[in-house]
């Protein structure tokens, strides 16, 4: 499905027909909304990916146990404290969270997801959060996107959202999506996070197919610091008020569904990645020509992940010599004799390497390509006709500032 094939539509989660959402302040932070809501008209079927890290915060566990039935009907989220490293205690607050929740909504705790982010190791204020979920609970709103979004920033300089409508089955369908993250981001989970909703008709088996295989292709494909967090998660709930025969995985507008989900989750993970703290650019990694999708992804990974790539690109130095060290450990196979990188944006583009080897280039030309926000980096490894793309951005003096002092 082309992105022409798509009406972007303002609204972010609650784009999606039968979806409510609110953001409201109750003083985690010092200052602006702190505490987000989203909740469904109606039990939806629900699926999850969660941070690898082994050392995982009270509301990772408490949602994993919550939606093992593959079904949800709201989404609590706080910001300014993940509830991480905080004991028996912690796991009690992330339990009595989902408990509030279903108290003031009417619905079963368990069919509540939880999630936190923030500052580690420090207990939650529980007065301050039953206060603030009976503040959401009453602000909830077809319109609430938005002030959902804001209020699970936390070092994010800009809101993040995201919604299409298209066609699915011969029925309209929404996705919509928002989600925060700056810093602490890296493949297979980072420190971020992601609610995304639908309205599509679809059995709780394939909708965790269909999570997992998009999330693979865009946010296990953005870094940021190659840092992994504690709180990370993917929630996709799926009401079915679209109307379509159940969808099953492979069946008619399977495709069609994973294409639709796959753009939402990687217009969120682009938005990501531009954010990322201190940064002054997005960075595009394309790898091209290997010969396989893994392979392709292990190349890209490794070369946007890369700290002496970032910082190159921040003093929009075209130091392809540190892009072919990066591929040469990212365990991808390909022929070193083979390579091709170029460097391009809006300002055009310029090979700077061919065949493994450096070319005469115009220094001044590429330092004007990299001078802009949205920068490619394209490597052609000429083994095969698969690629992959991965995002970043640079890393900047800003990224040392700000996390020197984030907890203080």
């Amino acid at each position: 499905m082309r992105p022409a094939d798509y009406e972007v539509i303002s609204g972010g989660v609650t784009a999606v027909p039968g979806t409510l959402a609110s953001g409201v302040s109750c003083g985690l932070k010092e200052k602006g909304k702190d505490l987000a809501l989203v909740c469904m008209d109606k039990i939806a079927a629900a699926a999850a990916v969660f941070t690898t890290n082994r050392v995982k915060a009270a509301p990772v566990m408490v949602s994993q146990e919550h939606l093992k039935g593959g079904v949800a009907q709201a989404i609590v989220v706080n910001s300014g404290n993940a509830n991480a490293c905080t004991g028996v205690e912690g796991l009690q607050d992330a339990r009595r969270m989902a408990e509030i929740t279903a108290q003031k909504l009417n619905i079963l705790p368990r069919h509540v997801v939880v999630a936190s982010t923030g500052v580690i190791g420090v207990p939650l204020p529980m007065d301050k959060i039953e206060t603030g979920i009976e503040r959401a609970v009453a602000e909830l709103s077809p319109q609430g996107g938005r002030a959902a979004a804001e209020a699970i920033m936390t070092t994010d300089t800009c809101v993040k959202e995201y919604a299409l409508r298209t066609e699915i089955g011969g029925r309209e369908v929404t996705v919509g999506g928002m989600a925060k993250g700056a810093g602490m981001i890296h493949p297979n989970m980072a420190t971020m996070l992601a609610f995304i909703t639908t309205d599509l008709n679809i059995s709780s088996k394939s909708l965790r197919k269909a999570l997992s295989t998009t999330v693979d292709r865009s946010f296990n494909m953005i870094t940021v610091d190659g840092d992994t967090s504690t709180n990370d998660m993917v929630v996709l709930l799926a009401n079915g008020l679209a109307g379509n025969p159940v969808l099953q995985e492979f069946g008619n507008g399977w495709q069609e569904f994973l294409d639709a989900l796959e753009h939402v989750c990687v217009e969120l993970a682009k938005m990501i990645a531009r954010d990322g703290e201190g940064a002054t650019k997005l960075v595009e990694v394309r790898v091209l020509n290997a010969q396989s999708a893994e392979e392709a992804r292990k190349a890209a990974r490794a070369i946007a992940a890369s700290n002496l790539v970032k910082t190159a690109l921040f003093g929009n130095d075209a130091n392809w010599g540190r892009i072919m060290a990066a591929l040469g450990y990212s365990g991808a196979q390909f022929n070193p004799d083979l390579v091709e990188v170029s460097f391009a944006s809006n300002a055009g583009r310029e090979v700077v390497a061919m065949n493994g080897r450096g070319i005469n280039f115009s220094e001044e030309r590429v330092e004007n390509i990299l001078r802009n926000d949205t920068v490619q980096l394209i490597v052609d490894l000429k083994e095969g006709e698969a690629e992959a793309t991965a995002w970043t951005c640079d890393l900047s003096y800003d990224y040392v500032r700000i996390n020197a002092d984030y907890r203080t």
